[in-house]
Order: structure tokens, then sequence, then C-alpha cells
């Protein structure tokens, strides 16, 4: 075990509340143990041990990040993960190179909570490398898995102007029948964040795909539209 992930382990077994970690692995519907620590707690654990041992090259980072991520026995482990995959400082080394790093935790994490922090994070890759993302969002629309086709679909949340219509759209397509309610919501949730921007769209959209759309992705799309 690194001195990074040992330090992080130490620290959230000293915060530990076990009154707390039940009710926070049946809020989640997780199979993993908590420690019982809040995110607030989390991140400062996080902020200090990133601060004394950093990394020194995109390797020793992935290694850390996986580390942390396929040995954690706590959910908490892996939000430590999550919050160095994050790291600000570490933001050169997020590049399609190391998405296969995301996509093992997209894909073994399974759960909103670890998916829709990597979405955040594979957006940015789709913001800086536009090129080479697009066929891999493209590709991740119509895979098996449900959680890289959520990605797909969430990945352009924060983008506002910036949005990629097309690919949007495209991702949402092959999904509009899928009765999961992931799946649903996040084309949803998507096209909501899209309506702060240009409202008039989404609307269009939802009337085009009335029949296609669920119930619950319409609602979603329009909850912000007068």
């Amino acid at each position: 075990m690194t001195k990074l992930a040992a330090r992080i382990r130490a620290d959230l077994a000293a915060a530990a509340d076990p009154t707390l970690a039940a009710g926070m692995q049946a809020y989640m519907k997780s199979t993993m143990a908590y420690y019982g620590v809040r995110m607030p707690d989390v991140r400062a654990i996080c902020k200090r041990a990133f601060a004394e041992r950093p990394l020194a090259s995109c390797d020793e980072w992935q290694a850390a990040v996986l580390e942390l991520w396929r040995k954690a026995k706590y959910r908490e482990e892996r939000y430590a993960a999550m919050e160095l995959a994050a790291q600000k400082r570490y933001a050169e080394y997020r590049t399609p190179v190391v998405l296969p790093v995301l996509e093992e935790m997209i894909v073994t994490g399974a759960w909103w909570d670890h998916v829709d922090e990597a979405a955040h994070l594979v957006g940015q890759m789709l913001r800086a490398h536009p090129e080479e993302m697009r066929p891999v969002m493209r590709a991740w629309s119509t895979d098996e898995n449900l959680w890289k086709r959520r990605v797909s679909i969430i990945c352009q949340i924060s983008f506002k102007h910036d949005t990629d219509l097309d690919l949007l759209y495209a991702n949402i397509e092959p999904n509009l029948a899928d009765r999961d309610f992931f799946i649903r919501k996040a084309i949803g949730w998507a096209l909501r964040a899209y309506a702060w921007t240009d409202p008039a769209e989404v609307a269009r959209y939802v009337r085009q795909h009335e029949p296609q759309l669920s119930g619950l992705s319409r609602r979603e799309a329009l909850k912000n539209i007068g």
C-alpha cells in the first residue's frame, strides 16, 4: 500500500462514526460498508493528504487512483479515489489516454454516486479533446453497460452554450426506448440542463419526440420551462 492510500485510510478510520455508517449504507443501497464519514469531511481528509503527498507523474496518479479504488473496503475510500481523479493539480493528466481508468470506475462503481462524478470528468475530456472523445461517447451510447450509456448522455450537463446538440441527441436516440430509471432520468436531466440555455429548442425536441420519450424524461426535460 502506498503512503498516500495508507494515510487516507487511516484518517478515514479515525474519523469514522458507526452511528452514521448504517444509515449512509442504507440510503445509498450499497453492498460496500461505510465508515460513516460525511462528504465534507472526506474532502477535507483528501485535501490534506493530497497536499502532503503530491504525485510526481501521470503514472503515479493513475496508480494511486486505482489503488484506492480497487482495494477499497469502505465506500468513502472510493469517494477518495474519485476526489484524487478529479484533483485540479492533475488536470493535465486527464486526457483520453487515461479514459480506461474512469471507464473502470464507471463499470465497477455501477451506481449513480460514482458514475455521475465520473461523468463530469469525462465531460472535461470531451471539452478538451472533442475530436477524440466524440466517437467514444457515440460508442458508449449503445454500450451494453447502462452506466456507460448514462455517462454518454449526461457528460455535457454543464456545457450550456458549448453543448454539442448533435452529439447529445445522437446519444439520447438509441436510449429512448430503454425502460431503466437511470437512463430515463439521464435523458430528462440532460435536456433540462440545456433548457436553461435554449428552452425553445428543448420544448421543440420534446414535442417532436413525444411518443418516444418516457413520462419521466419528459417531465424532467420540461421542469424549468414555463
